[in-house]
């Protein structure tokens, strides 16, 4: 079972972002709106991290200043979803070959 709510550490890590970067998007970006707590601290649901990968997608692999990516993502959000799915699952599968490749050649090393 999916965990309904994310702490901002965590999807950091999970997206190689630091927390900082997330809580200047969340000013950056008024759809990006994750809950807190009475502390203050933030917990994204599946759509809060879908939306932070759309906007990394759009400023780091893009290179789209952030009216760019708020305006590309006003205008065509369904376009953005599926290129970063796209990216991402290609992206798996680059790292999914590149470990085959190691164990081919670590088996070829301890065959010869």
């Amino acid at each position: 079972m999916e965990r309904l709510f994310h702490s901002i550490k965590e999807v950091a890590e999970q997206l190689n972002v630091n927390t900082s970067l997330l809580r200047f998007w969340e000013k950056e970006f008024p759809q990006l709106k994750p809950r807190k707590n009475n502390k203050g601290s933030r917990f994204y649901t599946a759509e809060d991290i879908q939306l932070i990968k759309e906007i990394h997608y759009l400023v780091k692999d893009q290179h789209l200043t952030l009216e760019g990516a708020r305006q590309r993502l006003k205008s065509s959000k369904d376009e953005i979803t599926k290129k970063q799915e796209i990216v991402e699952r290609l992206t798996n599968i680059r790292k999914e070959l590149l470990s085959i490749r190691k164990g081919i050649v670590a088996n070829t090393k301890e065959a010869t």
